[in-house]
């Protein structure tokens, strides 16, 4: 079973062939090749499952609890690094077909930069998908921790849930993170970003990944975090999203498209050994 290794300001993927688990659960064997002290520990694998016909590049992103994740920001960089290095790809834009939609990608940098066209963001109920019924989820209350807190919710193709007036730290994210993702308001669960804008160019976030944990940083919730500060008229179109793990830069036009750009580091390669999946 053999693997790429990389990441994007912290946050680790794997990148393997969708042939690796033709006679394997991917699932089961996602959660034992995630994990950080009985595995190769990642915060998910990429599967490369090939092109289709309409020349988009195959990806399947999954989480390190075997759940399957509708699209990733920081995924999407690894995986079209990922082809850049396996010269599948080179400087021109190419096309990648998630769950979350095709987004278009662009390589520059000899692979250490990569700009993602992630699609545009929708603050429906019906699509994100909340509980309720249909409006804009802006500036809500929700009772969760024995606390009443305000939030808005948004896809980017995955749902996401931005908190408005909780402190953006590491505490909080892991005290409210995992009661957010998992809310009965959800039903889909959610990601979930502790926001703080800094200024009319800058936000900062603090990340509880769905099916993940906390996060250092993340591309689809940096592209979330940003659309809702700017439909709140809090920031401009071009915002630089700050995490613990580094920052991306996030264009909104006026349709809420967003394009994300950031780094991407190569780690390792390597083969996964058939013990990892025993027992």
């Amino acid at each position: 079973m053999q693997f790429s290794r990389y990441h994007a300001l912290g946050n680790d993927y794997i990148v393997m062939d969708a042939a690796a688990f033709e006679r394997l659960p991917l699932e089961e064997c996602a959660r034992r090749i995630c994990h950080r002290h009985f595995g190769m520990g990642s915060d998910g694998i990429l599967v490369h499952g090939g092109t289709k016909p309409s020349g988009a590049f195959a990806l399947r992103i999954i989480n390190p609890d075997g759940s399957e994740a509708e699209k990733s920001g920081n995924g999407l960089r690894i995986y079209a690094r990922y082809l850049y290095d396996r010269g599948l790809v080179g400087g021109d834009p190419f096309l990648v077909d998630t769950l979350g939609g095709v987004v278009t990608a662009v390589v520059s940098e000899s692979g250490r930069m990569v700009q993602v066209d992630m699609g545009g963001v929708s603050f429906d109920s019906d699509l994100i998908p909340v509980g309720g019924p249909q409006r804009e989820v802006l500036r809500e209350q929700i009772e969760v921790g024995g606390r009443t807190i305000t939030f808005c919710a948004a896809t980017v193709g995955n749902p996401h849930c931005v908190v408005l007036d909780v402190p953006c730290t590491l505490q909080e994210a892991q005290a409210l993170g995992p009661l957010l993702e998992t809310h009965v308001l959800f039903p889909k669960r959610t990601n979930v970003q502790f926001l703080k804008v800094l200024d009319r160019q800058t936000i900062q976030i603090e990340i509880w990944e769905r099916g993940a944990g906390y996060t250092l940083a993340s591309g689809s919730s940096s592209s979330a975090s940003a659309a809702v500060a700017r439909k709140l008229g809090l920031v401009d179109n071009r915002v630089r999203v700050v995490m613990p793990g580094g920052s991306l830069l996030i264009e909104l036009d006026d349709d809420y498209q967003v394009r994300m750009t950031g780094p991407v580091t190569r780690i390792a390669e390597g083969v996964i050994s058939p013990e990892c999946l025993e027992g």
